[in-house]
């Protein structure tokens, strides 16, 4: 293992490993167009998909600080997706 912060090397004996490429979103496009916290990811409004501007939803990655999981990625595209229909209908 190496520590990216200080380069220090040490061994781990492990039974199974999970390989994480990294944690950074993939939102630079949006930047100056959706509020993002600190770390780049898109912030949108508690238990919701709605970003800062109307009829603009987020999902997966680009939103989710915390999970950061395949099927929660998932999840919330399928919230995206039920949001931006009752968006939609809404304002038709």
């Amino acid at each position: 293992i190496r520590n990216l912060k200080t380069g220090a090397r040490s061994e781990l004996e492990v039974g199974a490993l999970f390989v994480a490429i990294g944690h950074k979103p993939n939102t630079e496009l949006f930047i100056d167009k959706l509020g993002t916290n600190e770390n780049g990811y898109i912030l949108v409004e508690l238990g919701s998909t709605r970003t800062n501007v109307e009829g603009v939803f987020a999902c997966g990655d680009v939103m989710d600080p915390s999970y950061r999981q395949a099927v929660t990625a998932a999840g919330t595209g399928c919230m995206a997706a039920l949001d931006a229909e009752r968006w939609l209908a809404a304002n038709e």
